[in-house]
């Protein structure tokens, strides 16, 4: 009898950034070199995610595990005072 494959659904940070020429890059702080681009916020989201598999995928043949995110993190952004 054939095993059945589990589907699990796994959830990443994923930090969109307006791009210079317009559109998005998108990079996985828990994917470490997870980098991808959109034109558009929506066009962006389906590549982070189509980006997210492929790395998994990889993972996956390499026998590497694959990172999970923790639920739990703080999210914060601190400004720095410098000198112009």
């Amino acid at each position: 009898m054939k095993k059945r494959k589990q589907l699990k659904v796994l959830k990443y940070t994923a930090i969109f950034e307006p791009a210079e020429e317009g559109g998005y890059v998108v990079t996985v702080p828990s994917l470490p070199g997870c980098v991808t681009e959109g034109d558009t916020f929506e066009e962006a989201v389906e590549m982070v995610k189509d980006a997210i598999r492929a790395y998994i995928a990889v993972l996956k043949e390499d026998n590497e595990p694959i990172p999970i995110e923790s639920e739990e993190h703080i999210e914060v952004r601190v400004a720095v005072p410098v000198y112009a």
